[in-house]
């Protein structure tokens, strides 16, 4: 490899949320934090170079995007999936969760209905609930470690005040690339009924073979008109606190309306630093994704192979796409409280807990493996000694 990932690097006392947050967010700052979906990888050189050109012409006023910036956009998606967007369908948001929120205001009143497929990235709930709309849960089926979507249930949960379902694609956390299979069935539903999709695709770079993404609005004009798109090269290039993502939309008068809600906040400007290592990460970055992909799923494999050897109670669902290993617990025979308390005072690791990613989280953890392997193996260790320390004391 050209990249060298097994590198430690201290994010300790860098504002990083991940490691700097730990006391605040789970009351111990001595906790291994394998939660929040960042790296501990440096982002490509040449993203690093084209910050260092920015910050070193000195002025920071206000901005623009240029040409090159959505060049590199469009010559991405081309490139990578196979789909052709326009540069007038790219809209800027600050990130994906508050272009959620800004396109549940502007698509939808208070009391209205929005569908979501749990278990589901936690923020989509909030984003609903936060602006006084209601939650309608499809959720998926669980079937030999493989998550399905439920067309009957869907179809069985739409009415006149459900206005838009939120698809996360490739599905965070369960790990799973939609096939168009699916998608095509999803998005039929979806237009028949009048339901707006808004698709979060910002895992969508980062996928293991033999799997394919499928861009949702690339399978069909129909779609492409019935949908908004979000996207971002923050969780590709680990660009999280640039506060830069893309929001897709081909369709002229959703694409206004969007654009009238960004203004209607004051939140449509792009940052001074954002555009450039966008640029330079969608043009030159490559070949890290590449690596990155291989690296993070050696770390898979080995967590996998750890705990079918050592833990046999605990079984990682075998992932499609994402760094994020979604890890079932249920066999501990433990309670959501019981779970969270095994990990955060005995293992010493800071996960997500299954039970905020909605219903059929409970039981379930999820652990970021992007980062170097000895940081994964230091807590596969920890948490295979406490679990064993736990139920010898107290078996199931």
């Amino acid at each position: 490899m050209k990249y060298n990932f097994d590198n430690v690097i201290d994010r300790r006392n860098t504002a990083s949320l991940k490691w700097d947050a730990t006391e605040e967010r789970f009351g111990d700052e001595n906790l291994l934090p394998l939660w929040v979906a960042d790296m501990d990888f440096k982002a490509p050189d040449e993203v690093i170079q084209a910050i260092q050109a920015q910050a070193e012409h000195g002025i920071f006023g206000y901005m623009k995007g240029m040409d090159n910036y959505y060049n590199s956009i469009i010559h991405w998606m081309k490139k990578r999936h196979n789909w052709a967007v326009k540069k007038e369908w790219i809209c800027h948001s600050p990130g994906i969760v508050s272009a959620l929120a800004l396109i549940v205001q502007a698509f939808s009143k208070p009391g209205d209905k929005i569908i979501v497929q749990p278990p589901i990235y936690y923020p989509f709930m909030n984003m609903i609930e936060n602006h006084e709309r209601q939650i309608v849960y499809n959720p998926l089926l669980y079937n030999e470690g493989k998550y399905e979507m439920d067309f009957d249930d869907l179809v069985s949960k739409i009415d006149s005040s459900v206005k838009m379902l939120f698809l996360c694609n490739p599905h965070n956390p369960g790990g799973r690339v939609w096939s168009r299979e699916e998608l095509e069935r999803l998005g039929t539903i979806c237009s028949e009924h009048g339901v707006l999709v808004i698709s979060d695709e910002i895992h969508a770079d980062h996928v293991y073979k033999p799997s394919k993404y499928t861009p949702f609005a690339a399978i069909s004009e129909t779609f492409s008109d019935n949908s908004i798109i979000c996207t971002a090269p923050s969780k590709t290039f680990n660009l999280a606190g640039l506060q830069t993502s893309n929001i897709i939309i081909s369709n002229e008068a959703l694409r206004e309306k969007f654009v009238a809600e960004t203004d209607r906040y004051g939140i449509g400007m792009l940052n001074s630093f954002g555009p450039a290592a966008t640029e330079a990460a969608y043009t030159y970055g490559e070949q890290w994704l590449d690596e990155c992909i291989d690296y993070v799923h050696e770390n898979l494999q080995f967590v996998t192979k750890y705990f079918e050897e050592h833990l046999p109670a605990l079984k990682v669902l075998p992932l499609e796409s994402t760094y994020l290993a979604w890890i079932d617990c249920r066999e501990l025979g433990l309670t959501k409280e019981e779970l969270e308390k095994l990990f955060l005072t005995k293992a010493k690791v800071a996960l997500n807990q299954g039970y905020i990613f909605g219903p059929g989280g409970d039981g379930f953890v999820r652990m970021n493996l992007a980062c170097p392997l000895s940081i994964v193996e230091k807590a596969a260790e920890q948490i295979e000694k406490s679990v064993k320390m736990t139920l010898a004391n107290n078996p199931v």
